[in-house]
């Protein structure tokens, strides 16, 4: 099985964190303060889980829990010349493409959207919509980011399409559930 890891090095106790590169920076830097709401996404996606029982809706947002962790790898590499990076932390463009594609198949199972909604919904449709504005969160910190560092485009693209996705989503798992959306 291996060695196990130790939960706590203690390394942290000053306000410091260490990034891929051996950079050591204060724990409310912009870079950790992003990639810590990426987990947060992360964290509401898998609270999402729990309340899903379509075990293709699961599978799908068990498969962006993958890519999110990419991100958040990517976000603690600090390196210039970025070694051959893990491949389970890369993002190809492709990804933004599938997620755009699950979006449109999505769309042709629900009512036009007239109006803005309430969040909300069954527990599930909440979540999502919860999760939905963690990832939002997310996305504005990545434009800060991007703002004074250098951030793939491709993560940029993939957070703005996965919000998009997380409120087709709720509208999808509300609508399968026949909870009606009210309109504001």
């Amino acid at each position: 099985m291996g060695e196990r890891v130790k939960i706590y090095t203690k390394t942290g106790d000053k306000g410091e964190t260490g990034l891929l590169g051996a950079a050591r920076v204060r724990k409310n830097a912009l870079r950790v303060e992003t990639y810590g709401e990426v987990d947060e996404l992360n964290a509401s996606l898998g609270l999402t889980c729990a309340a899903l029982t379509d075990r293709e809706l699961v599978g799908l947002l068990v498969d962006i829990q993958r890519d999110l962790f990419a991100v958040g790898a990517q976000l603690a590499d600090v390196r210039k010349e970025k070694a051959k990076a893990m491949e389970k932390a890369t993002l190809p463009e492709q990804k933004v493409a599938h997620l755009e594609q699950v979006i449109d198949r999505i769309e042709q199972e629900l009512p036009s959207l007239k109006t803005f909604i309430l969040q909300g919904g069954c527990e599930a449709g909440a979540r999502l919509h919860l999760a939905r504005t963690v990832c939002r969160r997310a996305e504005r910190r990545l434009a800060a980011l991007a703002e004074k560092e250098e951030i793939s485009p491709v993560i940029l693209a993939y957070m703005n399409r996965l919000s998009d996705l997380l409120f087709v989503l709720a509208r999808l798992v509300n609508h399968r559930a026949g909870t009606q959306e009210i309109a504001w």
